[in-house]
């Protein structure tokens, strides 16, 4: 999955690059308040982004082939990222022509969103939850704490491998392919969305958007193929509630606010009528796998690939 491949792109870009060790310093982070060990500079986080981005695009189905969605979608982020406690970051904000429903952030500021998921919703604010929702996980750096946890257990296996002089190159290989199996905590996720929350409304959006999003997903969840922004960002109903106790009190005064818009009209003239008459998506695992499961009768045939 997207965020299986990523991360362990990262972790080979760390320790080959070698950009934890002397970097790391413990300092509290300005989004969230809470103290934090910084096993990545903010150098070696733009790196990390700038090198997964090109091939993650790429296994993706590329960028969507419109540009004035694009620009669209870009400028929605560009708006919210100026409202973070990052603003100097190089933030890229990209829609790929995928029908997987699916949002993902790279370190560094590089933000995804699939087509999939854009067709799902029906207005700016929605967008704006979802791309503050990534910009949150960003300025948290989350990241760097699955790539601290990520570190810390390949430098043991280091550690180990010294100790008795063996070769421990196997070693990290077999340590790094598993510990890229890690996904970002539910707490992490809650605090996404409350970040998300905060600069959506710093930008001029309703903070509502934020639960809407998240009903949606619920609602996608139901079908037959659960969205894969549920696999990396878990859907408790947890979250719905907090999300529903945030707009009651922190953002109430957000509510029934001509101040704070959606813009439904305007998402819908931009993005929902253009989507409509683009070509399918390139990046469509479940006709893929339709067509895989078809007869065929002309001859042998080989499908090699990986997901």
């Amino acid at each position: 999955m997207w965020t299986n491949r990523i991360t362990k792109t990262w972790l080979v870009l760390v320790v080959a690059v070698g950009l934890a060790g002397p970097m790391a310093g413990c300092s509290r982070n300005e989004a969230t308040g809470q103290m934090q060990l910084n096993l990545l500079s903010e150098e070696a986080e733009i790196k990390i982004g700038l090198e997964s981005k090109d091939e993650f695009i790429k296994q993706s189905g590329g960028q969507l082939p419109d540009e004035k969605i694009n620009r669209y979608v870009s400028l929605i982020g560009e708006k919210l990222a100026i409202e973070c406690e990052r603003p100097s970051l190089p933030w890229e904000f990209t829609v790929l022509d995928s029908s997987v429903i699916n949002a993902f952030a790279l370190p560094g500021g590089k933000v995804f969103i699939s087509r999939g998921l854009l067709e799902k919703m029906d207005n700016e604010a929605q967008l704006a939850g979802v791309l503050g929702h990534e910009i949150g996980h960003v300025t948290a750096k989350h990241a760097n704490n699955r790539m601290t946890n990520a570190l810390i257990a390949a430098g043991v296996v280091v550690a180990v491998g010294a100790a008795t002089d063996n070769d421990w190159a196997p070693a990290i290989a077999g340590g790094v392919a598993g510990i890229g199996q890690l996904k970002f905590s539910r707490d992490e996720e809650i605090q996404s969305d409350t970040l998300g929350m905060r600069y959506m409304t710093r930008a001029g959006y309703d903070p509502a958007g934020q639960l809407q999003v998240m009903q949606i997903l619920q609602d996608a969840s139901e079908g037959p193929r659960p969205p894969e922004f549920l696999s990396t960002h878990p859907l408790p109903q947890t979250r719905i509630d907090r999300i529903e106790q945030e707009l009651a009190t922190t953002y109430a005064q957000t509510q029934n606010n001509p101040d704070y818009a959606r813009n439904a009209d305007r998402f819908k003239s931009i993005v929902l009528n253009r989507l409509s008459k683009l070509p399918p998506p390139k990046h469509d695992p479940a006709n893929q796998q339709a067509a895989l499961a078809e007869p065929r009768h002309h001859g042998s045939w080989c499908a090699c690939g990986t997901h």
